[in-house]
């Protein structure tokens, strides 16, 4: 028990000192929290990523059926009662800082497989993007397509990227709509979650400023206390 407080501590020292970083584990809410908290209804996306509410720790996970990047179909549900599960929410393959998380996550995969981990890594792009990214970065562990929203709307991940904002991409080459295929223009706050295989949210990160992501090294700290 002193191990998992200590972890919750040290993983909140680190959170504090990112500007605008959320963060709650299950291990250091638990004594708490008298019940599983309700899912809450689904909001309009806000137009402000600092506006955002995702679900919190003890919420249920919502569930959906994705896409992997060979076009099959990845029910969440079952997935999450296979394994615990350590969900990764991201812009898409076009973000350089994504794609460095995305990264960084491959290299502890060995690790929170050994723990009895799954890792699945969800974006608003088609299977065919993330097919592009998985090659480019050599990843080995499933990237699922959102590429509606539907489900980053569901974890109340999502907001609307104004038009201004918008432009700027264009400029950078970068067409929203020719990534996800729909014309929403919604990306989901980068998050880092984790969800026991009863469906309940175990630990939650996430930071409107895109550029800011847990490190490995958090992530597998994380993953290791919510087992606890």
């Amino acid at each position: 028990m002193l191990r998992s407080v200590t972890t919750g501590l040290m993983a909140a020292v680190i959170c504090a000192a990112m500007v605008g970083c959320h963060m709650q584990s299950d291990s250091a809410t638990r004594p708490m929290m008298a019940a599983t908290q309700p899912t809450p209804a689904i909001a309009a996306p806000p137009d402000d990523p600092s506006k955002v509410s995702p679900l919190p720790v003890g919420a249920a996970a919502p569930a959906a059926v994705l896409t992997r990047a060979d076009g099959s179909s990845a029910d969440l549900a079952a997935l999450y009662a296979a394994k615990p599960t350590v969900l990764i929410f991201y812009r898409g393959g076009w973000c350089p800082f994504c794609n460095a998380h995305l990264a960084a996550l491959a290299k502890i995969q060995p690790d929170l497989l050994a723990l009895g981990y799954q890792i699945m890594a969800i974006s608003p792009d088609q299977p065919a993007e993330l097919e592009k990214t998985s090659a480019k970065h050599h990843l080995n562990y499933q990237l699922l397509s959102d590429s509606q929203m539907k489900l980053a709307q569901a974890f109340g991940l999502a907001f609307r990227v104004d038009d201004t904002t918008l432009t700027k991409y264009r400029g950078y080459g970068i067409d929203l709509e020719k990534y996800s295929g729909q014309p929403h223009h919604l990306l989901p706050v980068p998050a880092v979650y984790i969800v026991d295989q009863s469906g309940k949210i175990r630990f939650v990160h996430y930071n409107p400023d895109y550029k800011q992501r847990m490190s490995d090294e958090e992530i597998l700290a994380a993953a290791k206390s919510a087992l606890k």
